[in-house]
């Protein structure tokens, strides 16, 4: 397989949980290895993926630069790597675990509509900090004082 980078992710940003995610992984995006599709967008056909909404929706969906698809938790690890995270996702690949991360992300995909909801509170808790680190960012660049270090990388990483 060739390099999965850009890696567009095909996502239900309808669903808070999810659309919390992809907002941390797109900011954490700093050199432009992600693509974000929202399956839930008006217009949006999966059958031009050579996918179901159905499928889609199932499970996170990612396509490689290749064309190839990883889905569920594959695609999570390419996402997480690609942003220098890759570290908190390489243990699902392990053989003891890979099954048991399979099986717990699709449960919690069938029913992260409901976690969402009861998660609400919490999921706008941490887009109102999100969203006022960002500003308290620009403002410092607007300031003068605007530092662009990039994030120390995971050193096991692909990225």
């Amino acid at each position: 397989m060739n390099a999965p980078y850009p890696l567009t992710l095909y996502y239900d940003a309808a669903c808070p949980v999810c659309a919390l995610e992809m907002d941390h992984l797109r900011e954490r995006d700093r050199h432009g290895r992600l693509v974000l599709v929202d399956i839930a967008a008006p217009g949006f056909d999966a059958a031009a993926h050579g996918a179901t909404l159905q499928a889609m929706d199932a499970q996170l969906h990612a396509r490689r630069a290749d064309g190839s698809w990883a889905i569920g938790v594959e695609a999570l690890r390419l996402a997480y790597a690609a942003v220098g995270l890759g570290w908190l996702w390489r243990p699902t690949a392990w053989p003891l675990l890979e099954p048991l991360a399979a099986w717990s992300y699709r449960g919690f995909a069938r029913h992260r509509r409901a976690i969402s909801g009861r998660a609400a509170p919490l999921i706008d808790a941490l887009r109102r900090v999100r969203a006022a680190r960002a500003l308290r960012r620009m403002q410092a660049c607007r300031d003068g004082a605007c530092a662009h270090e990039p994030r120390a990388a995971d050193p096991g990483s692909t990225s």
